[in-house]
């Protein structure tokens, strides 16, 4: 069982995960936080991008020798195979920790899996350790997994100038590729991916739903925010939005209402998942009722 430290520690390695939302993929956005042996945090480290270090190796090279006979909370099941870094699992043994707590098991995991590999090197491992909240982060990543496409948010904004809108600003950069409302494919992060791991697709995608995911999933996105209240990506892609993003301006203490005007109103097919106010905004998330 987790202890309360190790707890705290799994909810600062799942916030510190979110810093490579739209930067890591195609690889997971991952945290990683280091106990030492008396269960004091020591280090902790994210992934940003592949071809960089992973969040467990960021964690240990903060941590140093105070790694060892501690314990490694990490969000996913550590790698288990050679790509463009080592497995993260052989520098979890070589540091010597004792125990690793894990959130999600990686449905990518090579051979045995992380998590085999280092019960057999003697170290102590908890699965599933907060993995609902974890998934908070990783959720799109997975779901881009099971489904061979991107998750793909719709987001826009009513009554406000989306063009000016911050809260939509910060939106894009935790979103791999934003398709704007005149057509125009971007980078969440301008130049945020790593080298020869994501390429940004020329438009227009076209007619065909399908080609269109093929077309963004090729292009290494696991997660396409879609701008806009009604143009053609919109239209494209209305029957595979996973989560709708509406952003209310003019709210006010008191006001005289002409009824629920259906541009701010949740769509068919979707539950509210979460409000909350944003600046001068309210902002209504709303997931898909998948059957």
């Amino acid at each position: 069982m987790a202890t309360p430290n190790e707890l705290t520690a799994m909810r600062r390695a799942i916030a510190i995960s979110a810093q490579g939302l739209g930067t890591t993929s195609p690889n997971p956005p991952v945290g990683c936080v280091i106990l030492d042996r008396d269960g004091v945090p020591v280090g902790e480290g994210y992934h940003l991008r592949k071809g960089d270090h992973h969040a467990e190796v960021n964690a240990l090279t903060a941590a140093g020798e105070r790694a060892e006979g501690g314990t490694a909370v990490v969000t996913l099941e550590p790698c288990n195979h050679h790509g463009r870094t080592p497995p993260c699992r052989q520098a979890l043994i070589d540091a010597k920790v004792s125990r690793v707590l894990m959130a999600v098991m990686d449905p990518t995991s090579r051979g045995e899996g992380g998590a085999a590999v280092l019960e057999q090197a003697g170290i102590e491992v908890e699965r599933g350790v907060l993995e609902q909240e974890a998934l908070l982060v990783l959720g799109p990543w997975l779901h881009s997994l099971r489904t061979g496409r991107p998750h793909i948010t719709w987001a826009y904004t009513v009554g406000g100038n989306e063009d000016d809108d911050q809260a939509m600003t910060e939106l894009r950069r935790t979103h791999d590729l934003v398709i704007w409302r005149n057509g125009t494919i971007e980078e969440g992060v301008p130049g945020g991916h790593g080298e020869d791991a994501f390429r940004v697709p020329f438009p227009p995608l076209g007619n065909d739903p399908a080609i269109a995911l093929r077309t963004l999933a090729e292009a290494g996105a696991r997660t396409v925010l879609v701008e806009g209240s009604s143009n053609a990506a919109t239209r494209l892609l209305a029957d595979v939005v996973d989560r709708v993003i509406i952003d209310i301006a003019g709210t006010a203490p008191s006001s005289r209402s002409a009824g629920p005007g259906a541009e701010s109103s949740v769509p068919g097919g979707f539950r509210l998942a979460d409000v909350k106010p944003l600046g001068g905004l309210v902002r209504l998330i709303a997931e898909r009722t998948w059957d």
